[in-house]
């Protein structure tokens, strides 16, 4: 059958056994590893924090990172001192679902940070009532990061 997805449980099996390659791969896990090498951001060898665990974002793009050769750490809801964990990271991807829940004192200074956290917050001043905000605190952690996507026109645009 079509899994263009790739969220197949047959494709995330073969995506999670050593030398074995699914027909897809999700569009947003493949999209964040192309967005790092096409920035020239090193994979093998560092630090990866995934913030979040969903079947669409955060267990596939463990995934992948490690089948890049990073060494992989998953911070989730129940994760106790997420900041520590993802202070020592060198690749953070944030698929969390929580607004501007990254502060740029959570970061490592120089590390790569990609934000695919889409959430609405109210904002009176704007006619919609709301604006767009990653997981990440875009106005902390671009003083302290190395590399960063915005939100929006970041992630998004390039799944798209």
């Amino acid at each position: 059958e079509k899994d263009v997805d790739g969220f197949h449980p047959l494709n995330i099996g073969k995506l999670a056994m050593k030398g074995r390659q699914p027909l897809f791969l999700p569009c947003t896990p493949k999209g964040c590893i192309e967005l790092l090498h096409r920035s020239g951001i090193s994979i093998k060898g560092k630090n990866a924090v995934v913030v979040g665990r969903s079947n669409i974002v955060g267990l596939p793009v463990s995934l992948l990172l490690l089948k890049e050769d990073a060494t992989v750490t998953i911070v989730h809801s129940r994760t106790k001192e997420p900041e520590k964990i993802v202070r020592e990271a060198d690749i953070i991807i944030a698929a969390a679902g929580q607004a501007m829940m990254i502060k740029g004192s959570w970061i490592k200074p120089g590390a790569a940070v990609i934000d695919v956290g889409t959430n609405a917050v109210d904002d009176p001043t704007r006619k919609s009532g709301y604006r767009l905000v990653g997981d990440v605190d875009f106005q902390e952690a671009c003083k302290v990061a190395g590399w960063i996507t915005p939100v929006p026109g970041g992630v998004g645009p390039m799944t798209i």
